[in-house]
């Protein structure tokens, strides 16, 4: 196996980190192949590695695998032995669910907070529509720990493919300094903690473009 995940700048590409942490969930060897982002050479690089021009994808032997869900599904199947998915069929329809709920939605969320692991400060200001898809994205945790039982401090359970696709989340709650439920807030703090997730944090700490 040779695979190598082609990602954008760590600070700043919330779908990279998605697809990195799906491959630690996985155990998978992979390198990495950093294509820097907001750059007059960006779009020709990204075309060199990429079909759709866009991050992340993965290079295997397969052949490319393009956007986070598509590679997280490759690797569940690849590795069904590491539970990316919970073995549950209705939990599992559940945090597949809820990885498409954040895959498709949040446009405002996005566009007034785009993930920047570098910041801390709170927004100027926050629109409704912002605070009406936090309001959406706290109820979403609170159902899924509700469903979990209190089992570990994942989502649901022990942490998987819908983890990684919060994370980027959490990490604008972080850098922008928004208050949350102490359920919330403990889920953010989890994700903080959870080893994964501080490797690339602590790249896109230390991150600076040549």
């Amino acid at each position: 196996m040779n695979w190598t995940l082609v990602i954008g700048d760590k600070r700043l590409s919330s779908w990279s980190l998605r697809a990195w942490l799906a491959l630690r969930l996985s155990g998978a060897s992979f390198q990495e192949q950093r294509v820097w982002l907001g750059r007059p050479d960006s779009a020709a690089a990204l075309r060199a590695h990429s079909p759709t021009g866009k991050v992340p994808v993965l290079q295997t032997e397969d052949g490319p695998v393009w956007d986070s869900l598509a590679i997280g599904e490759y690797l569940a199947e690849r590795f069904p032995e590491r539970d990316l998915w919970p073995r549950d069929r209705a939990t599992r329809a559940l945090a597949r669910a809820c990885c498409a709920e954040m895959h498709s939605g949040f446009v405002a969320l996005r566009s007034h907070l785009p993930m920047d692991l570098q910041r801390d400060a709170p927004p100027d200001s926050l629109p409704d529509e912002v605070q009406a898809d936090i309001h959406r994205i706290v109820e979403l945790w609170q159902y899924c720990r509700d469903r979990s039982a209190g089992n570990g401090d994942f989502l649901l359970g022990d942490p998987g493919l819908i983890d990684a696709f919060f994370a980027p989340v959490a990490a604008r709650f972080r850098s922008y300094r928004i208050d949350l439920p102490a359920a919330a807030q403990a889920y953010v703090n989890t994700l903080y903690q959870w080893p994964a997730f501080q490797a690339w944090r602590q790249d896109a700490l230390e991150e600076t473009q040549p």
